[in-house]
């Protein structure tokens, strides 16, 4: 069993695939209906796979576009040494607009207002994409009314370089229900309608975007230059009920170590609360994660950690720092063998949909959830790599 003894030293820590990551990549494009260019989505930490490895490993693999949430996260990315487009998909403080051109950055313009305080702000040129809405009515121009959002792009001002247009597709994740399809094929209609008005004014440049990982699987069509991949870049479906194409798995472990084995005798109770209380002699062991390392509080009492292959159930409430699990059924576990929150032990596997499922919440949310503090060990090439982040 010396397998399973914590590595690293670590009371709590996130395995990273790189090399899984590359092949999801791979496995997205090759899948595509009509296949495309894509450009991976890095924001949020990489969806807490850490953003500047995530990126790099992409990059060797031949990856030239990416899309962050806002000015802080392509900065570093920048300084990390990734290449190619950075593109900004949210606001950035028009105060910030020199970091933008500095660095290269292509900033989303949210609407005509924002456009002209960002031109204003400008010292340099500043690559940008307009953002279309095309129904979620969450930012871009209105495409409920082509002609004048084609004529916000055509007379965006001189500063601002518009070299593409996007929208994001919100119900592209759930095709098989009617009412979903139909939208998304008007958002896709909508935001072709502007394009196509943009290449009439002699505006061939501009490129359009819209296919996030759903999209780009689930809706073909050849008018879009190239296809968004988040969460499946990751190995996770943008909705639970998704098929993805075999060979996509999750990327990212999340482990502890045993930290305290004790036996506790009926009618103890265990942790905050009080909540659980005991009916036979049981074995329990304490984990060093809680929730401030991103193992939410929502666990408390249902669900379970992966140990020695078998399954050792949540006893009381997550604590900020520790949680304790039933290991009666697992008689050999010792302090320091490995706990499985994320990821496979054994035979078994339990993944962030899994989680989620338990919490009435969504894949994305597990996954970037997971602290700054909890250390990411990047694995590639079957090996641990040496750019450990903490």
């Amino acid at each position: 069993m010396g397998e399973l003894r914590v590595p690293f030293g670590r009371r709590c820590w996130a395995e990273v695939d790189l090399d899984q990551i590359v092949a999801n990549y791979r496995i997205y494009q090759a899948h595509m209906p009509v296949r495309k260019e894509v450009m991976c989505v890095v924001k949020a930490n990489a969806y807490g796979h850490g953003d500047v490895p995530v990126a790099l490993a992409l990059t060797r693999a031949g990856c030239r576009r990416f899309a962050v949430s806002n000015v802080e996260e392509a900065v570093r990315l920048r300084e990390g040494g990734v290449p190619g487009e950075i593109l900004i998909l949210g606001y950035t403080p028009v105060s910030e607009a020199g970091l933008l051109s500095r660095y290269q950055i292509t900033q989303a313009l949210t609407d005509e207002s924002y456009a002209r305080e960002l031109a204003e702000a400008a010292e340099a040129p500043i690559r940008c994409h307009y953002a279309l809405d095309t129904g979620m009515r969450r930012i871009g121009l209105n495409a409920d009314e082509p002609e004048r959002a084609a004529q916000a792009v055509l007379h965006a001002p001189e500063k601002l370089r518009v070299t593409g247009i996007f929208t994001h597709l919100c119900a592209a994740d759930t095709p098989e229900e009617a009412d979903s399809r139909a939208f998304t094929l008007a958002q896709q209609e909508k935001a072709e309608r502007v394009l196509g008005l943009l290449h009439a004014a002699g505006r061939t440049d501009i490129v359009l975007h819209g296919l996030n990982s759903a999209g780009g699987l689930f809706y073909p069509e050849e008018k879009t230059a190239f296809s968004r991949l988040g969460i499946i870049l990751y190995g996770l479906a943008p909705d639970r009920s998704n098929v993805l194409p075999e060979g996509i798995r999750p990327a990212l472990s999340l482990k502890s170590a045993v930290g305290l084995v004790k036996r506790i005798r009926p009618g103890d109770t265990v942790g905050y609360g009080r909540t659980f209380r005991a009916d036979r002699e049981m074995t329990v062991a304490t984990l060093p994660v809680g929730y401030a390392d991103g193992f939410s509080r929502a666990l408390s009492g249902r669900g379970h950690v992966l140990i020695r292959g078998q399954e050792a159930p949540i006893l009381g409430r997550v604590c900020m720092d520790q949680t304790m699990v039933d290991v009666s059924a697992i008689p050999d576990t010792v302090r320091g063998d490995e706990a499985v929150i994320l990821g496979r032990s054994g035979e078994r596997r339990q993944t962030a949909d899994d989680l989620a499922a338990q919490t009435g919440t969504i894949g994305y949310e597990i996954v970037c959830a997971i602290s700054p503090r909890v250390p990411r060990i990047y694995l590639q090439t079957g090996n641990i790599s040496d750019n450990i982040q903490n």
